[in-house]
């Protein structure tokens, strides 16, 4: 009998609720407060007398609330408000509000609700759906693996009810809720440590997950990797005693008349193999199969969405061990599809796995690629830490960086250079899989990759090795370690691609 396989741990999600009254028993009302020119502005709430809400704000100025953006001030209730205190929010100068202020506002403020049980919020009135995100991307904490449960006073609070009209905001709060439970999917699957989540058990856990939604899954192990000739999967998996899976998930409408594939690497630990890494800080390597997550948790928002879209999902799954079984610098490989590599640096291992994966993904012929991966310490060198890198075709490389920046999630489009094409030969094989250069080396990966794209698909790359994993401070509705980076933009696009004649 198989073994079963699950997360050892995940976040508690606060139940979201939409309703028109607010819900007897609530403990806080989170309200929008404007910076003016001369003092706050309390926005009207609906919910009180002119009076009440003047009282409220003069008692916000009493304690010094000036409205400015994610500055949180919390007063306590009154008899005419019915709950225990009153968080207002700062949102700054009205004039400037934008939803990515809006949701960095909600996200301070939903990591400052811990222990609660039942809050409301009329934050919705100026952007639910950047509301509904930012509060429950903000109240995201991952409880680990420990001997004790935690204290409930730590714990996200239970309950978020956002005031509004059902009948009129259903879909908007609906598409709001399933993004954001995409988001902490793939921010929960990032963040389980390589003892539990490896190729075997991950691909175990997207299949469960898939299940759930009405998504068809086939998972191939090493046999069924090594009869149909995914040398590169295989060369970087060969190391490890865990062996490597290859998983391909399908959503696909009856009715849908376009198609998109989707990419993700899923090193579930990368040592840099032979080439190995420094020690320091290598535990963040947990998070080297970000892409895979954001991808997988996209497909699967994709199917709850019921998007009028044919969506695909290739998650190549290995661990990159240092054995005498491993793959050498040196080493000639065949990829799926026959074009060989020769490797210069074992490190250089997502790339490897991926062009399998991109080769396999191309003969379904999709209109649209995209692939992400955590592949390049040059894209931060480049970018910094929260800006991905994206390459491709024009046209399309530049509607997913501009769709990143409009959501929140900072994209820039870079070139595919025609000087590295040189660089990119090899003498014992068709191309090498690292320059040996500081020079470039987000786009030279990215140049090495278009190599197993197919003729005439528009496609994008987008390196995420910074902004999927936060080694810095918490801010807005991003926690430190896994971020969820870039579920929100490919969600974007596939909902726009869906809707597009």
């Amino acid at each position: 009998m198989s073994e079963k396989f699950e997360l050892p741990s995940r976040s508690p999600i606060p139940e979201l609720e939409l309703a028109k009254k607010l819900p007897k028993k609530t403990e806080a009302l989170l309200v929008p407060l404007f910076k003016g020119e001369e003092g706050p502005e309390l926005a009207a709430t609906g919910l009180f007398s002119d009076e009440v809400e003047m009282a409220l704000l003069r008692q916000l100025i009493a304690v010094g609330a000036t409205g400015a953006v994610c500055e949180l001030t919390r007063i306590p209730g009154t008899a005419e408000s019915e709950v225990d205190f009153i968080l207002a929010i700062g949102l700054g100068a009205s004039e400037d509000l934008d939803d990515e202020k809006l949701r960095r506002a909600a996200g301070a403020a939903g990591r400052s609700l811990k222990g609660l049980q039942s809050v409301a919020t009329t934050l919705g009135a100026f952007g639910l759906a950047a509301a509904v995100e930012g509060l429950a991307l903000g109240a995201y904490a991952y409880p680990g693996i420990r001997s004790e449960e935690p204290e409930e006073a730590k714990e996200p609070v239970k309950k978020i009810t956002f005031l509004g009209d059902p009948k009129v905001d259903k879909d908007e709060f609906h598409t709001a809720q399933i993004t954001a439970e995409a988001v902490i999917l793939a921010r929960d699957l990032v963040n389980t440590p390589s003892s539990h989540l490896y190729p075997e058990s991950y691909a175990a856990i997207i299949a469960a997950e898939a299940k759930q939604y009405g998504v068809d899954v086939e998972v191939l192990d090493e046999k069924e990797l090594k009869r149909q000739g995914f040398g590169g999967i295989l060369a970087v998996g060969q190391g490890s005693d865990r062996a490597p899976r290859l998983v391909q998930l399908r959503w696909a409408p009856k009715k849908a008349k376009k198609s998109l594939a989707l990419v993700g690497k899923g090193i579930t630990f990368d040592t840099g193999g032979i080439s190995l890494k420094p020690a320091s800080k290598m535990e963040d390597m947990i998070s080297d199969m970000g892409g895979s997550a954001a991808v997988v948790a996209t497909i699967l928002a994709a199917a709850r969405l019921n998007l009028n879209l044919k969506v695909t999902a290739t998650v190549p799954l290995a661990e990159n061990m240092p054995s005498g079984s491993a793959t050498r610098p040196g080493d000639v490989i065949t990829h799926y599809g026959g074009l060989t590599s020769e490797i210069i640096n074992t490190d250089a291992e997502g790339r490897i796995v991926l062009a399998d994966a991109l080769a396999r993904a191309s003969e379904d012929e999709p209109d649209f690629l995209i692939e992400t991966a955590t592949l390049t310490g040059a894209q931060m060198v480049a970018l910094g830490a929260k800006t991905s890198g994206v390459m491709g075709s024009d046209e399309f490389r530049d509607r997913v960086a501009e769709t990143g920046r409009r959501i929140g999630e900072p994209a820039w489009a870079m070139p595919l250079l025609e000087e590295q094409e040189e660089e990119l030969k090899s003498p014992v094989a068709d191309i090498r899989n690292s320059h040996n250069s500081r020079n470039a080396g987000m786009l030279f990966a990215g140049l090495y990759l278009s190599r197993f794209i197919g003729e005439d698909i528009e496609w994008a790359h987008v390196d995420i090795a910074g902004p999927s994993f936060n080694n810095g401070g918490v801010s807005g509705y991003t926690p430190k370690r896994a971020t969820g980076v870039p579920v929100r933009t490919f969600l974007t696009l596939l909902q726009e691609l869906a809707q597009e004649k």
